[in-house]
This record gives C-alpha cells, structure tokens and sequence, in this order.
C-alpha cells in the first residue's frame, strides 16, 4: 500500500468513501511518522494521540454504517496552538499559557470536528503569533524541513512544517501580516488567508483585532478549498464576521481558468527591493505556464509596497499592545525577549498615528481596487528568496528592512492563497500569491489549483 501520509486530502476522502482505507489507518499512520521524525523539527507542542484515534474510531463506525460528514470525514489535522481545543492543552508558545486548558473549542475547531475532522494535536507558533523562536520559550523552535538550519517562517511555522514533512494532511494557521503565508511559502505548501470576516476567529487568541484572520494550510490548493468549505460562514460571537453566500470551494477547484484575467504587481517585487533571481525565474515561469492554461497575465501598477507595509506595521503593532498591555506591565519576564520588545513597541505609537495608519489604509484599499478593475486576481512574490538561516540572536525588529510582501492584502483584506512554484538552487521552495476581489476565494482557488495540476512541484517531499 502507498504510504498513506502522502495522501492529500482529497485523494483520502474518495479511498474512505470506497472504503479502500479507514480513518484509523491514516490517523496511525500520522502518529507513527510524528514519533520517528517530528524531534527533527518540533512541529508539534502536543500530541493528542488517544483524542485522535478516538475520533477516528468514531468515523470509522460512522462511515462504515453509511453516514459520510463531507470530505473532511475522518482526515487528520492539526491546528496552531493559538486555538483554543477543549481538555487540551492551547499554549500560545508561551510561558502565560503553557498550562492553559480551555473548556470550549474555538469555533472553527467545532465546525472541523462537526464534520468528522481528526485532532492530531496542536503546533508551534511564533509567541502570541508575533514575536520569534528564542530559547527563552517554553518550547523548541520550529525548524524548516527542507532544510533545519533555515526558518519555516511564521507565525504559522508548525502549520508549514508539519504539513510539508507529512505529519498532518492539514492545519490550521492565522494571518495578520503574512502568518500562513510566510510559512506555507517556505515550506512550499498551499495557504489561503480568507477574506476578512468569512472565517470565525472565536477562540483564537487575538492579535490585531482588525486584521487577523484565521484560514487553511494543506498539501495543495484543493485541500485547502476542501477545509474551507467547513470553515467559512457567518459567526455571531465575532464581531467582524460577515454574512455571505455559501460557496462550493472545494468544486471551484476544477474550474476552467481560460480567459480569467490576472494583474501581475511586478513592480512589487522587482524594483527599490527585488527577489533573488531563482525566485524572479520561478514566477515568470508560473505566468507563462498560466498563459498556457489560457489565462490573461498583464503588467498593473498598484500603491507602493511599502505603504502598505508601514500602514500595517502600525495598525498591527498598536492593536497587538493593546491586547497584551496588562501583561507587559505586570508580568514582562514571562515573555520571550523578542515577543516583549515588539508589544511594547505599540505604546511609542501615539493615537493619532494609529488613526492616520487606518485612513490610510483606507485609500490604499480604494486604489487597489480600482487599479484591479478588470481583472480577477492579482499576482505577485509570496516571498524574496529563500528564508533565513536559524542565527541567534534573532533580530527583533525585522520588519524595518524590507517591506512585507504578503502585507497589502492583510491592509485590503482580501483573499490571497500562496502557490509552490519550484525550488531554488539551495533546494528551498519558491511561491507566489494570487489574491482575489473580497469574498472571491473561489477565483484564487481556481487558477491555484490549475497551476498545481500542470506542474510537477506537488510530487516533491522533503526527506527526514
């Protein structure tokens, strides 16, 4: 039999509608590959084996007796440990909640268990989703799978690692300035960062109020789609859900992409700053292979890069202080060095830079929008090259270099996805973003899922 942690998600569900293969056969063969090589990487915080097999059991029985969930029936994934999982264990890899044990699920737990999704356990994270990986923190770092002296990227780091190194089908990340992007680039694999408000953030632990978002991390486009699916719609306990349409993502993965027009930002990623040129050939190759699949690429000027990146850096940095205030006065020894210098950081912005920050933000997505007006997605670099070796210490203030390239869409809150398109000459993985009109996934999903099916990337696994 194929190993069965090379399974996609949906490759798994069609053999368990068959019944080829069972939800206990896949789940033991996760928790088997995490005991031989996840100390390689430390993907994992905990590992809720005995919950895990439990609820495979659970599918098996169901399945057998005729009742199929959806595609998510007894697939096994995991979640960063920013979502809050009943009886187990939500750390936040931090020292403030290294104990912590809620008592409900997170509300896009709930709705991934309701469709008969299998808990494997809870994964690394940046501290609080936004400092770094330093030793003074409860747990290891994360470390890339491609290759372990290098970053996975953050703050979704376990997400990307794991799901690379074949220690879950799918999981969970957050993304308020690239956090499932980052990773998912530089583990080459699929991310979708939804369009504010259509996924709950109920339960995950907050960092900026006005841009996280809370999305999927899979293997390929397509099984990002498939958990989207359970994922999105309307919660009344978050205040910025969104009432919307319910939309088949997992079926827009096979749409025809012929005659969709992209608008390529270029000038993003090639000009003041510029990635390296394996990436540069990497996503010139991916416009001609999307040409081919008949798409229409052009050239658009958007806003700098860079204001959308010191507009998030405020808005990002004010709302994260104002979440952690309390904590950084009364207990600021128990945060990592990096995650403190960064929280504290918020308290220098003054109340009128903050509100400066969001009317600005608020043209930038005026100008966005209209310089995409014509097309239905726009194209550009996930990252500048290949991600940075593991170096202590790390720099605390990373973001006053370069601008970040996942960054406008987090200002805009528009749907993005990121896209494996090759390795460079080090063997690190390459990617680009597609990011869509506001509630338009499916357009993104669509012409990743293209790109995906026409290239070799998605057969490549790093070796541990």
């Amino acid at each position: 039999m194929t190993d069965l942690t090379l399974l996609g998600i949906a490759e798994a569900g069609r053999l368990m509608a068959r019944g080829e293969i069972t939800s206990t056969q896949l789940t033991e063969a996760f928790l088997k590959r995490i005991e031989a090589v996840d100390h390689k990487i430390a993907s994992y915080i905990t590992v809720s084996a005995d919950v895990a097999r439990a609820a495979a059991r659970q599918a098996d029985t169901e399945m057998k007796g005729g009742v199929r969930r959806g595609p998510m029936h007894g697939i096994p994934i995991a979640l960063k440990d920013i979502y809050e999982t009943a009886g187990i264990k939500t750390t936040g890899h931090s020292h403030f909640k290294k104990d912590y044990v809620p008592a409900i699920d997170a509300e896009t737990v709930r709705r991934l268990k309701d469709a008969g999704a299998v808990i494997l356990g809870k994964l690394g994270t940046h501290e609080f989703a936004n400092g770094a990986m330093t030793p003074d923190q409860p747990f290891p770092a994360v470390r890339n799978p491609w290759n372990t002296k290098y970053q996975p990227g953050g703050s979704s780091s376990g997400s990307g690692a794991a799901i690379a190194a074949q220690l879950c089908m799918g999981a969970m990340g957050s993304d308020t300035g690239g956090s499932i992007r980052n990773p998912a680039g530089f583990c080459a694999t699929a991310g979708i960062k939804p369009t504010y408000g259509l996924v709950s953030r109920c339960g995950v632990f907050p960092l900026s109020f006005s841009m996280d978002t809370a999305g999927p991390m899979a293997w390929t486009t397509e099984d990002c789609a498939l958990m989207l699916d359970v994922l999105a719609g309307y919660d009344p306990n978050d205040q910025g859900s969104a009432k919307t349409d319910k939309v088949d993502y997992g079926a827009a993965a096979h749409r025809p992409i012929k005659g969709m027009r992209i608008a390529l930002a270029r000038h993003w990623y090639e000009g003041e700053d510029s990635v390296t040129p394996e990436m540069k050939k990497g996503i010139d190759e991916a416009v001609r292979v999307l040409k081919d699949l008949g798409a229409i690429v052009e050239d658009v000027v958007f806003p700098s890069l860079r204001d959308y990146h010191i507009a998030g850096r405020v808005i990002i940095t004010t709302e994260a202080h104002a979440v952690h205030r309390q904590d950084v006065i009364d207990s600021p020894e128990k945060f990592g060095y990096t995650t403190l210098r960064r929280f504290q950081l918020g308290a220098f912005i003054s109340a009128e830079q903050y509100l400066s920050a969001l009317r600005f933000r608020r043209q930038l997505t005026l100008d966005t929008r209209a310089a995409m007006r014509g097309y239905d997605l726009i194209m550009a670099a996930n990252q500048w090259g290949d991600p940075e070796i593991f170096e202590e210490p790390q720099a605390v203030f990373h973001f006053m270099g370069k601008p970040q390239l996942p960054m406008p869409f987090n200002i805009t809150g528009q749907p993005v996805t990121t896209i494996n398109c090759g390795f460079s000459s080090a063997g690190l993985p390459l990617a680009f973003q597609l990011a869509g009109r506001a509630f338009d996934e499916a357009s993104a999903i669509a012409v990743g899922a293209a790109y995906e099916r026409a290239t070799p990337w998605r057969a490549k696994r790093p070796s541990l």
